[in-house]
C-alpha cells in the first residue's frame, strides 16, 4: 500500500538490449535525490531530474552486471563527478564491464569510473532526509544488495526477484541455493505489501510473489533450505 504522504518518490526509466530499469529516486521533503542502477536509459532519467530540479547526490548500484552500469560514462558526462557505491564483492565485475560487453557483442560509451564508496549491508544510505536500509542478497551476483525503505514500502530489489520469477545464476558468481537463501531471509520477511521495484520488468510485491512465484511457492520466509 503506498503511504499518503511518502518521503521517496521513486520512478523508473527502461531501456537498452536488456530492457533495464533505472531509477530516479527522489526525497519528497529537499528535492535531492539518487540514481539506482544508471542503466541505457539514463539519459531521459538525467532530463527528467534536471527539467524538475533534483539535485542528484550520489549513484548506488544493487550489483555490477552490464545493463546495471552502462549508462555510467553517459551520466557523468553530462553531470560530472557523482559518488558511485557499490559492494567490494561486485567490484571484480565492475572492473570487467568491458568484457562484459564484449561477451555480448557491444561496447561501452566509455571507460566506468573509479568506485567512490563501498556499500555496507547494515548501514543505510541517505536520500535526502530519509535513508534506505541496505540488506545482502547474494546469489545472481556476489555483491548483490537490495535497498528498502520501510516506512513507504517499497524495494529496490535489482535482478533478485522479479514479477513471476528470479534472478538467473548462470553467470559468473551465480548461485541458486543462495539466491534462494537470500530471497527466503531478505525479501520474504518483508511485509507482504512491500512494493517490489525490479531490474527488469514491472514492479510486484512480496505477497504477489509468495503466492504466485513458481520459485518461491512453499519457501518459509527466514528459514534456511
Amino acid at each position: 500500500m503506498t503511504p499518503s504522504d511518502p518521503r521517496l518518490e521513486v520512478r523508473s526509466f527502461t531501456g537498452g538490449a536488456f530492457a533495464e530499469n533505472s531509477y530516479l529516486v527522489r526525497c519528497t521533503r529537499s528535492d535531492r535525490g539518487v540514481i539506482v542502477d544508471p542503466g541505457a536509459a539514463v539519459t531521459e532519467l538525467l532530463r527528467v531530474a534536471s527539467a524538475e530540479s533534483i539535485q542528484l547526490d550520489a549513484v548506488y548500484l544493487t550489483h555490477a552486471h552490464l545493463d546495471h552500469v552502462e549508462g555510467l560514462p553517459r551520466l557523468l558526462a553530462e553531470l560530472g563527478p557523482l559518488p558511485i557505491h557499490l559492494h567490494p564483492a561486485d567490484l571484480p565485475l565492475y572492473e570487467r564491464a568491458a568484457d562484459q560487453a564484449a561477451a555480448f557483442g557491444m561496447r561501452l560509451a566509455g571507460p566506468l569510473p573509479p568506485i567512490d564508496r563501498e556499500i555496507v549491508p547494515g548501514t543505510p544510505l541517505p536520500v535526502g532526509e530519509t535513508e534506505l536500509e541496505v540488506r545482502f542478497v547474494p546469489g545472481h551476483a556476489p555483491g548483490h544488495v537490495l535497498f528498502h525503505h520501510e516506512e513507504d514500502g517499497l524495494a529496490l530489489v535489482g535482478d533478485v526477484v522479479f514479477q513471476g520469477s528470479i534472478g538467473r545464476t548462470d553467470l559468473p558468481g551465480g548461485s541458486m541455493p543462495q539466491l534462494l537463501d537470500s530471497i527466503r531471509n531478505e525479501v520474504l520477511t518483508l511485509p507482504d505489501d512491500t512494493r517490489l521495484l525490479t531490474g527488469h520488468g514491472p514492479e510486484t510485491t512480496v505477497g504477489r510473489e509468495r503466492r504466485g512465484n513458481p520459485f518461491l511457492m512453499g519457501q518459509a520466509p527466514g528459514m534456511r533450505a
